[in-house]
């Protein structure tokens, strides 16, 4: 059995603690300068009190709250709690429900901007962590009256979001322009991605190592190689085996063996775009490709820490996913920003 651990932020009802310096200049000599009680929503207290204190320095008053407690009237805990309720599935219209059964009165709104702060604080939080391999993989969310294009980066050390893009992941130069900065701040090294070609021209140019799904790859190998075997006579079918063989094993020079059989097929150049080809040469063209990228198929395997599929940023999407098609569609795209990303997080 599973165990979930959910970190739900403490509130005091009172501050013991003196604060350690102004929150408008350096000063760090106060006098208290009274204090009252606040009404809180949270669903353990139902006030706290809140001390005023006089800086000795600038002479400006301020408060002085109780951990778990700030300007709004929902504690830390109470937002928390609504947006994890929205990450596990419940509408904002069913948080309002639920939390006035407890006695705890939110409305939507406030429910819908919980949400949006969480998310903010989850990008916030991640926003200068190192990583070193990122997963990267494309989405296509209901948003604004039609299916919208989302890149999502993922790191693959937590299995958290990174961060999530409004890009069409079939352009280089849109995949590289969301890449870049991420790379520059956070240190990238190694992406895990499908075996799209935006992804091969946006490593190359960023100078990364690049993991190709093995999954992805087995899927679409395996696929043209059983439709070349019922095209092609049966004595290529030998050859068609070792090629299978090879991407099952992916064996360290394993490039060089597919160029020798690259160099055995017959050229035939009457056809330049794939569905114009011979069988014989799309075999050739196949070889030809996975010959070429053979060394994204492997770097698993000099480096510990690489994945050699991309199943956990397909699942932080799945995730993205399940919950969009329970929102019916997002408005506009900071809403649907901070939602896949709150929705995208692993709670443990």
């Amino acid at each position: 059995m599973s165990i979930v651990t959910l970190q739900i932020p403490e509130v005091k009802s009172i501050e013991t603690e003196r604060p350690h310096q102004c929150p408008y200049c350096p000063g760090e000599t106060f006098q208290r300068w009274g204090g009252g009680v606040k009404a809180v929503r949270d669903p353990y207290l139902g006030e706290v009190w809140v001390y005023r204190y006089r800086c000795c320095r600038c002479q400006r008053t301020f408060r002085h709250y109780p951990q778990g407690v700030k300007r709004a009237s929902q504690t830390q805990r109470t937002q928390v709690l609504v947006a994890l309720g929205w990450i596990m599935g419940l509408s904002y219209r069913g948080l309002v429900a639920l939390y006035c059964a407890f006695g705890l009165k939110i409305e939507r709104m406030s429910a819908w901007r919980d949400v949006q702060v969480y998310a903010r604080q989850l990008e916030k939080e991640r926003h200068w962590q190192k990583v070193r391999v990122l997963g990267v993989d494309g989405a296509y969310v209901r948003g604004w009256g039609k299916t919208q294009p989302v890149l999502v980066a993922v790191d693959l050390g937590t299995g958290q979001p990174v961060t999530v893009g409004y890009v069409e992941e079939k352009d280089p130069q849109a995949v590289k322009r969301f890449l870049e900065p991420l790379v520059q701040r956070l240190g990238v090294s190694v992406i895990v991605t499908d075996d799209l070609n935006s992804y091969k021209v946006a490593a190359r140019e960023l100078n990364l190592e690049h993991q190709v799904c093995q999954f992805h790859v087995r899927r679409w190998v395996g696929r043209a190689l059983r439709d070349l075997r019922l095209h092609l006579p049966p004595e290529w079918h030998a050859l068609i085996h070792e090629v299978q063989g090879l991407i099952d094993e992916l064996p360290p020079k394993g490039e060089k063996r597919l160029w020798q059989l690259y160099r055995q097929l017959p050229v035939n150049r009457k056809g330049r775009r794939s569905e114009d080809m011979a069988p014989l040469e799309l075999l050739r063209h196949l070889i030809g490709r996975l010959a070429q990228d053979w060394a994204n198929y492997r770097v698993f395997d000099w480096q510990a820490e690489v994945p050699w599929t991309n199943n956990t940023t397909e699942q932080v999407i799945g995730r993205m996913k399940m919950r969009a098609r329970t929102v019916r569609g997002y408005k506009n795209w900071p809403g649907m920003a901070s939602g896949l990303m709150a929705a995208g997080v692993r709670i443990h």
